[in-house]
């Protein structure tokens, strides 16, 4: 037997190239692009809320009033568009820089290998689900930052690599996993809630994906996993709409 990236190989098949085939209408290019666009979109609202006086060392500006997640103006002002809008501002430069960080990283690992629309409708689910357990746990919070999408990218490289067999990365990003949940707990400040329900928001997402390529596959597979992301994004949209109800209105 022959050692080989893919495992242990006979002889006879050790030089042939397995052929790949890539899911339809979901895989795109070797380019993270939606990775590179996510990465753009965080930095421009960033230098918009410096530019409106946000973005320091509080949320005293005008965009992170406006636009950062707090239940009483979801649940009494009926601004929904919170529930987006509040995981891509940030508190400071230190804050985004991580998030930022950590977003290159993954999106590098993962958008090759899934495609480029999964990876957007899997940051899409992570950041949603963050909203929905920042705002259970933590409702009268102000709370802006993009990590509850950005732990939702960790759950999914995780398992999703996992299932690839490569178990070098999937053991790395599952200590980064760790400590970052370490740092949630002991760290005031932090929205434990956000990175909770990003995390299990994001490997649901991933599990959709994986369950689709092994049980259905092909297009149907496509529009089985689209409808089924979709709707698990519907439903975080929903609780977090329903967990701001719990807010009273004092911070």
């Amino acid at each position: 037997m022959t050692t080989s990236p893919v495992g242990m190989r006979c002889p006879e098949c050790a030089g042939d190239r397995t052929r790949v085939h890539r899911g339809v209408g979901w895989t795109g290019t070797d380019t993270p692009y939606a990775t590179y666009a996510l990465l753009a979109v965080n930095v421009i609202v960033f230098l918009a809320e410096l530019g409106s006086g946000s973005g320091a060392a509080s949320f005293g500006g005008s965009l992170g009033r406006e636009g950062g997640l707090f239940g009483p103006a979801i649940s009494d002002g009926g601004e929904w568009y919170r529930i987006v809008t509040g995981g891509f501002l940030h508190a400071n430069l230190l804050h985004l820089a991580f998030n930022m960080y950590v977003l290159y990283v993954l999106g590098t690992l993962l958008e090759p290998a899934i495609g480029t629309v999964r990876m957007a409708a899997i940051y899409a689910v992570g950041l949603l689900g963050g909203a929905f357990g920042a705002l259970l746990l933590t409702p009268d919070a102000l709370t802006v930052g993009a990590s509850g999408a950005i732990f939702g990218l960790m759950a999914a490289t995780f398992l999703i690599a996992r299932d690839r067999g490569v178990q070098q990365i999937a053991s790395l990003i599952g200590l980064w996993v760790v400590i970052n949940l370490v740092f949630t707990f002991a760290v005031n400040g932090i929205s434990v809630g956000g990175h909770l329900g990003g995390l299990l928001a994001g490997g649901l997402a991933a599990l959709v994906v994986l369950w689709s390529e092994r049980r259905i596959g092909g297009r149907r597979g496509a529009v089985v996993e689209a409808v089924s992301l979709l709707a698990v994004g519907a439903l975080c949209f929903v609780g977090a709409v329903l967990a701001a109800g719990q807010a009273t209105g004092l911070v």
